[in-house]
């Protein structure tokens, strides 16, 4: 593909130093279109990328987008902090309805804010209200905001260090297989918890994703999480589940926690909660942890009813029928998985490990700077991949689950020639 320098002097002199997907994507995306993005010369490009992972069903999806401009028309309510709106109703409604009921959890719903950040500095604040500690324990590796709350308890060094201060009240521990399996699960943190001499304070509550995804694509075994769970219930301790990338679908069941058979405390949901890529977050908890008091913890924006009705159309359009989605997500996660091991066997020298479950897949090379280089060279080629991982060395995968088998093949072709000619 050629690419034209297009003109990007008023984000370089006007927007700030702190972007960062522009830098790695050089170009100006005009629209976008289900696993398609256009820049303003016409040039496309194939999203593995994904928003993030706001944007489970794609781009403009056309029964999402109809449901929205439908609403807009008839001049439906855009704002509404906390009140009550039909549109809120109707989401209520069919998540309890779609996804809860149906998979017999039995949360509350909070509408924190709109992004995900929010959604865990509620979680931590409720946790801490219901245990009267103030202690939070997270993993190595974790990534739960750029808030100074969710910072305390993410890994990554250059992203706490933006805090400016110190960051308190949070403590690491081990994620699964952090030892290469030399030590026992949990030996250490249960160790600390029982020793009235460890100096760890009692924990409020432990704070986890299934899969790391800014961490790197580190994806938790089902016994391991049996375990937390298991550690945390005699420990007195809550569990909260970030479920903010690795939910709506992107492992395959709705909750990533739902393989490990595991109920947790609270969880946080935002990112593809919304279906269409606007602002939208969850906290859910058990009822007994809904000790608020009206206003305690509130939000301008956490009313967001176009959000809402994008939520309602996605959960009956992709979530209606049981497991057929869960199952189609599995079986392009099979696909993916296939291309990694041919990309790893034509590359037994360089590939150090590829993991995943669902739709989210990470590829690691021993040459830590060789993922931003894969990236690069396949931006050049038509396709929009990051990278993860504490030093970027991983190439993370994260396409629409809507993808088709055959725009996943074109991608994953891209994907290898990109490795191929960046050795």
């Amino acid at each position: 593909m050629t690419i034209t320098q297009p003109d990007l002097s008023v984000f370089e002199t006007l927007e700030s130093e702190v972007r960062s997907y522009c830098r790695g994507w050089p170009t100006v995306f005009d629209r976008a279109r289900g696993s398609r993005m256009y820049d303003e010369d016409g040039h496309e490009y194939l999203d593995f990328f994904a928003g993030a992972g706001s944007l489970n069903y794609g781009h403009n999806n056309p029964v999402l987008k109809r449901a929205l401009i439908d609403y807009l028309e008839r001049d439906g309510v855009t704002h509404g902090l906390d009140m009550s709106t039909s549109a809120k109703r109707a989401f209520l409604q069919t998540f309890q309805d779609l996804v809860l009921r149906p998979r017999d959890l039995p949360y509350k719903v909070m509408f924190p804010g709109p992004t995900g950040t929010n959604a865990v500095e509620s979680a931590l604040k409720l946790a801490r209200k219901v245990k009267g500690r103030e202690a939070i324990v997270s993993f190595t590796n974790a990534f739960h905001g750029m808030s100074l709350g969710s910072l305390a308890v993410t890994g990554n060094a250059f992203k706490r260090a933006g805090a400016g201060i110190p960051l308190v009240h949070g403590t690491p521990m081990p994620f699964d297989n952090y030892f290469d399996g030399t030590v026992e699960d949990f030996l250490w943190f249960e160790r600390l918890l029982e020793d009235q001499g460890s100096g760890l304070n009692k924990p409020a509550a432990v704070i986890v994703e299934t899969v790391q995804g800014e961490g790197g694509i580190n994806v938790a075994r089902r016994e391991w999480l049996q375990a937390l769970a298991a550690l945390c219930e005699r420990q007195d301790m809550l569990l909260i589940v970030d479920d903010i990338q690795m939910g709506c679908g992107r492992t395959g069941a709705f909750f990533s926690f739902e393989e490990a058979g595991i109920t947790p405390d609270i969880v946080t949901v935002s990112k593809s909660i919304s279906g269409y890529g606007l602002p939208m977050s969850l906290c859910l908890f058990k009822p007994e942890l809904d000790i608020w008091e009206p206003g305690e913890h509130n939000g301008t924006f956490r009313g967001n009813n176009p959000a809402f009705v994008t939520a309602t159309a996605a959960l009956e359009a992709y979530w209606a029928d049981g497991s057929a989605m869960e199952k189609q997500t599995r079986k392009r996660g099979e696909q993916i998985e296939q291309a990694l091991i041919s990309i790893t066997e034509e590359n037994l020298a360089d590939v150090k490990e590829y993991r995943g479950r669902g739709l989210v897949w990470g590829l690691e090379f021993h040459d830590k700077e060789r993922a931003g280089r894969v990236a690069h060279r396949a931006f050049e080629l038509g396709l929009l991949i990051e990278t993860s991982g504490p030093e970027s060395e991983v190439v993370k995968l994260l396409p629409a689950l809507t993808i088709t088998p055959e725009e996943l093949d074109e991608g994953l072709s891209v994907l290898a020639r990109s490795v191929r000619e960046t050795i």
